[in-house]
């Protein structure tokens, strides 16, 4: 190992790291935390005080919001919690943000190393007059699909998601059902999910949660739909839950109608052997090897035709590839490569020996 680094990681308060049921930044901060410890870094954790972590905890709330049912105003306690990130901020060498922009007025008038991984969508047309006040901020964004609508910020890399290498057990044989993960909401398109089950006459298993905003979704657009006898609802599920769940699954089902900034479920399912089937859309081409790992369809019909044929698809196949390009070690290899270039005062845009890792991972 090279040098020893003092890392701040800076968590959103939603969810506790790592989550206990849904919550995929919270889990990939999770999962880079816990490598960069295993690699004999000095790392400090802020984030809610129900969180699990070999790194030191700063607990920036008691428990993860989403759980606590007494807390009314989420943005008060992010705000707590950023103001002691940088009254310590001299401790460290870097601090990683992972809470969007909250922090960039902060870190703009207080002079600290930092970068901020951008975990979300940002075709939003109110985020354009943001990021251009903020253009100075380093970012970094999680597959090159995600830059699309700010390619004039200051991006320093792009780093794909990755999980730990035994987090997940390989199933050489395929399961009997087709599974969706993720959320009940408009862009994930559960509906599509089932219209497919429903074509092929193979049993579709939904493990999902329903966020408050999408209540009035799942009962009226939803719930009629599961009444089919080849479907069953789960809903949400934790981590020791999935392994089974997606290793046990003849494919996954990702018939997303938005711009998926990465799609964690993807790589987990390939951890497993289990190929994917996903509209193309955002980070899909990114992530899925077309053929070998999963099919990328324009549509019902198109994705109809793949899932019939999943038999020609490798589950061994896709397990080497989760091994070769998504695992949390190569994560971590690649934030390093960001963290030492800032440190060493140098964008990692601006020098090509610091930029070679924003193609990494990209599909071939």
């Amino acid at each position: 190992m090279g040098i020893v680094m003092r890392i701040a990681q800076v968590a959103p308060l939603f969810e506790s790291v790592p989550p206990k049921y849904y919550g995929g930044t919270e889990r990939v901060v999770s999962y880079l935390t816990e490598e960069l410890v295993h690699q004999g870094h000095e790392v400090t954790l802020f984030a809610s005080g129900d969180s699990v972590t070999k790194a030191r905890l700063v607990a920036g709330c008691q428990r993860s919001l989403r759980l606590d049912n007494q807390c009314i105003d989420k943005l008060a306690h992010q705000t707590v919690m950023l103001e002691r990130v940088f009254q310590r901020a001299a401790e460290f060498d870097i601090v990683h943000f992972h809470v969007d922009y909250l922090h960039f007025p902060l870190s703009r008038r207080q002079p600290i190393t930092h970068v901020t991984t951008l975990h979300g969508r940002l075709d939003i047309p109110d985020l354009v007059p943001l990021y251009q006040e903020f253009r100075d901020m380093p970012v970094i964004s999680i597959s090159n699909a995600q830059r699309g609508p700010l390619p004039w910020a200051k991006w320093q890399a792009t780093v794909s998601h990755g999980l730990p290498a035994d987090l997940y057990q390989f199933r050489p044989e395929p399961g009997s059902y087709l599974a969706f993960v993720g959320r009940i909401s408009p862009e994930k398109r559960v509906d599509r999910a089932i219209e497919i089950a429903k074509r092929v006459q193979i049993p579709l298993k939904i493990a999902a949660k329903v966020d408050p905003v999408d209540k009035r979704y799942f009962k009226s657009m939803i719930k009629p739909l599961l009444c089919e006898s080849l479907v069953e609802f789960i809903g949400e599920i934790g981590e020791g839950e999935k392994d089974e769940f997606l290793g046990n699954a003849r494919a996954l089902l990702l018939p997303i109608d938005w711009p998926e900034p990465f799609g964690l479920v993807m790589i987990e399912a390939m951890a497993c052997g289990t190929p994917v089937i996903a509209y193309r859309d955002g980070a899909v081409p990114e992530v899925i090897e077309e053929g070998h790992t999963g099919f990328i369809v324009e549509g019902l019909e198109d994705a109809v035709e793949a899932v019939r044929r999943i038999p020609e698809l490798s589950r061994k196949r896709c397990r080497e590839v989760f091994e070769e390009r998504f695992t949390a070690t190569r994560m971590a290899h690649d934030y390093i490569k960001v963290y030492e270039c800032l440190i060493g005062g140098k964008s990692a845009t601006a020098d090509s020996s610091c930029g070679e890792q924003d193609k990494v991972s990209e599909a071939a």
